[in-house]
């Protein structure tokens, strides 16, 4: 599929939007998978997984809800970006697989976070919701003069979302990701975001009522493989940036079947297209943020670094973030 077609420039490039703290939180409990599980699933489930590489995953407890793993995730990002909670002028939450009436999730994550009257609010975009996240954190930064910080937020328990004894219990996790962006005329990390969704294609991804366990079609792949191409395609185009620029690609971590078809399409080296899918699972929208909290924490990536992030998720959504670590 051809990106679309667009003469804008890199929206956020002289916003001075810089993403300046990671952090991460996994549950407690790991599971191991084992080689010889009994756990197949059906043909559909093979075609759209592949070969289950998921070495590990994690499930959470009745204690680790989504407003706990994402102010545990939360405070390690406000202390890496060098600030106090007190310092947040908004907070933006992600999360899908278990939603709420009411209380919303964001603003109970303030409140453990010691900032009970912080603006707080929840984005459900699926597993393209970080990209969500900080296209509307950032929008909010800009809109507003008097701000200077917003916590992005990601917390999801895909684990169960999915049907028991299917593979896809073996290859969905639980975790939470969060970045601080930081409003600043001296660092200007956020280059562009380009968001899209396809209402036509709407039950490529589906989780209904009474269980809400996630079905894919058959076709998943390649409308996945598709969309992750066009997002950045277009999102590169609109920064004049080639392939060959960027030094990391963290994406959404569908399957090893959509990795595969992407870093084919786009000539990615292996080396270059970082995901954790093998140790921690598909933990939907958290799972660009966790990669970007233990990539900077151990060092590999550094602060000029340029990263393309693109997602798919159900709605259809899909889109591509261009961003310089700061």
């Amino acid at each position: 599929m051809m990106a679309k077609t667009s003469t804008r420039g890199p929206r956020w490039a002289d916003a001075g939007i810089a993403l300046t703290g990671f952090g991460l939180y996994y549950p407690a409990e790991m599971i191991a998978n084992e080689a010889d599980s009994t756990e197949t699933g059906n043909d559909i489930d093979a075609r759209v997984l592949g070969n289950v590489s998921v070495r590990s995953r994690h499930r959470s407890d009745d204690t680790e809800t989504i407003p706990f793993m994402a102010a545990e995730a939360g405070r390690q990002a406000i202390k890496d970006a060098g600030i106090e909670p007190a310092d947040l002028d908004v907070i933006v939450l992600s999360n899908w697989t278990t939603p709420a009436y009411t209380p919303d999730h964001g603003p109970q994550t303030a409140a453990l976070l010691g900032i009970p009257e912080t603006f707080a609010f929840d984005v459900a975009g699926a597993c393209v919701g970080f990209l969500h996240g900080v296209q509307t954190a950032a929008a909010y930064l800009r809109a507003a003069p008097e701000t200077g910080y917003a916590l992005v937020v990601c917390s999801e328990q895909f684990s169960r979302r999915v049907r028991p004894g299917s593979r896809g219990e073996l290859v969905c996790s639980d975790a939470a990701g969060a970045v601080v962006l930081t409003k600043s005329a001296d660092q200007h990390g956020l280059i562009d975001i380009v968001l899209h969704s396809d209402g036509s294609r709407a039950d490529v991804i589906s989780a209904r009522p009474p269980k809400g366990w996630v079905r894919s079609k058959e076709s998943l792949p390649d409308h996945a493989a598709a969309s992750l191409v066009e997002a950045c395609a277009e999102v590169l185009g609109h920064s004049a940036v080639s392939m060959a620029d960027v030094d990391w690609v963290v994406p959404h971590p569908g399957t090893d079947v959509v990795h595969r078809r992407v870093r084919q399409e786009l000539e990615v080296p292996e080396e270059k297209f970082v995901v954790n899918f093998a140790r921690r699972g598909n933990t939907s929208s958290a799972s660009i943020p966790i990669v970007l909290a233990e990539e900077m924490a151990a060092g590999r990536f550094r602060p000029g670094d340029l990263v393309l992030s693109p997602a798919i998720g159900a709605g259809w959504y899909y889109g591509a973030m261009l961003y310089r670590l700061c």
